[in-house]
């Protein structure tokens, strides 16, 4: 099968999976934010996969959805395995699952439970605000070395020249 090149299917599934998830039962949970709502921010096409942010009321999540259709017919959610997955910014670590409807997905926690969000427009403003750093490289998310002279070093003045 060929990579989908349009995440509109794959994030609309993703979406629709983790809606009837709110729905019937983590909507409920003590750490839900009902605030948010699900939605899914800022996919991109990313080694023949869809990287993006999934913002639901109990998590705010990286996440990695196959390039290929993938619908199983297992039951529930398996999974759990942790993958390393480099990008440009660093390397991160992934948990796989699987939901029916959706299929295998690999998921990175951002904020769980969301709860430092106050509205929608929070939440989906620092889930842009990941996925630019995420394809940043990491030489540039880096600070800036401190510039010491020779005179600092040697008076114990280590914060810049002078």
């Amino acid at each position: 099968m060929a990579f989908e090149p349009d995440p509109s299917a794959p994030v609309a599934r993703l979406v629709e999976v983790f809606e009837r998830l709110a729905r019937t039962g983590m909507a409920d949970l003590p750490i839900a934010n009902p605030a948010l709502r699900v939605e899914a921010v800022g996919f991109v096409a990313w080694d023949s996969e869809w990287v993006g942010v999934l913002i639901t009321p109990w998590a705010v999540n990286l996440m990695v959805l196959p390039g290929q259709p993938e619908v199983s017919t297992n039951t529930g959610l398996d999974g759990g395995a942790i993958q390393s997955r480099r990008f440009p910014s660093g390397v991160y670590g992934f948990r796989t699952g699987h939901i029916d409807g959706l299929g295998v997905y690999q998921s990175c926690s951002l904020f769980s439970p969301p709860g430092e969000f106050a509205d929608q427009d929070a939440a989906r403003a620092v889930a842009l605000e990941i996925m630019g750093l995420l394809f940043q490289l990491e030489a540039a998310l880096a600070p800036p070395p401190v510039q010491v002279s020779r005179r600092s070093f040697l008076r114990g003045r280590f914060g810049g020249p002078g």
